[in-house]
């Protein structure tokens, strides 16, 4: 039978079954009186647009571009497939669903360009194994919840804003500015610039800054102040016993309130004992530095970077180099 036109006034069905038996209903649009109006079923493969891009039967829908020799009007359509849901904000995270924890699938994509415009992008992992092979452009923020296993060259042209850590197990090069609200320099450049430093906002003046530098030495030294009132021992941190080298441990003692000769009269493993013209009734501000145990610093050497320290470079974490260095 041939006709030009065709109108199906509540359901088509096409349903084969081997002769003598009973087809299988289609459950999902109902049949009969109950059936879902508009509804279509096919329990074959179905074909839309050119049989001459798909001359061979490989999937239950098969979908191409129309032919525009044979049909011209329906070949004048931008598009192969497009899926327009209602107006925002209507839209759902299951307006298309491919696959489901039942019957989950597999996705390959041979594409010259993916654009994805959006308002939200939500990615969960899943047992998918997604392959893409092109071009990917997205355009609005993505939202990744799980791992991220990345193999390859990634290129980056714009800002990132992270509200969580990250690990990285590898080498990184960054080579513009990074901000952070307690940090801004530029980092990780393969060189190390001449002054460490952190930025932060001033604490008392509205639209100000504050930047330090940080203190530097030729030793590895750890240190500690504080203030005695009224007595005469500056406690060591617990720690410390197995941190410092107690022969290199230096106080400095300033005296508030009065005039005293302070000295130092006895260095033990957990304390100083501070001695003066008042006895043990001592008033002073002090600092206690020491250098760290393990082997000494050597501040000069000859060598064209970090990795031609003559120590132990195991010890160190070079600022500039290691970061995007070590492995």
């Amino acid at each position: 039978m041939e006709v030009s036109d065709l109108h199906i006034g509540k359901q088509l069905q096409v349903n084969f079954s081997p002769q003598g038996s009973v087809p299988i209903p289609c459950a999902a649009y109902l049949t009969g009186a109950a059936a879902i109006p508009g509804t279509g079923f096919f329990n074959g493969s179905v074909m839309v647009g050119s049989p001459v891009l798909h001359p061979i039967h490989t999937a239950a829908l098969q979908i191409t571009r129309p032919d525009p020799v044979s049909n011209p009007l329906a070949a004048k359509a931008p598009s192969i497939v497009h899926i327009r849901g209602l107006p925002p904000p209507a839209s759902t995270p299951i307006d298309v669903v491919i696959g489901d924890p039942l019957g989950p699938v597999g996705i390959t994509m041979a594409t010259t360009v993916v654009i994805e415009i959006n308002a939200i992008s939500r990615k969960t992992v899943s047992p998918l194994d997604i392959q893409i092979i092109s071009l990917m452009k997205k355009l609005g923020v993505q939202v990744d919840t799980g791992a991220t296993v990345e193999t390859g060259a990634q290129a980056q042209a714009g800002a990132e804003v992270r509200s969580a850590a990250k690990s990285m197990a590898g080498p990184m090069s960054v080579s513009g500015p990074t901000k952070s609200p307690l940090f801004v320099g530029k980092i990780f450049t393969g060189r190390a610039l001449k002054n460490k430093s952190f930025d932060i906002e001033h604490p008392t003046k509205p639209g100000w800054r504050l930047r330090h530098s940080c203190v530097e030495g030729p030793e590895n030294a750890v240190y500690i102040r504080g203030k005695l009132e009224g007595e005469h021992i500056i406690k060591l941190p617990e720690y410390w016993k197995g941190l410092i080298n107690y022969d290199t441990i230096s106080v400095n003692l300033t005296p508030f309130g009065r005039k005293d000769n302070l000295y130092v009269k006895d260095i033990q493993e957990d304390r100083i004992i501070v001695a003066g013209d008042h006895l043990t009734n001592v008033n002073c501000f002090y600092q206690v530095w020491a250098d760290r145990l393990g082997e000494t610093l050597i501040t000069e050497y000859e060598g064209e970077t970090p990795a031609d320290y003559p120590g132990d470079n195991s010890a160190y974490s070079v600022a500039g180099h290691d970061y995007d260095v070590r492995s």
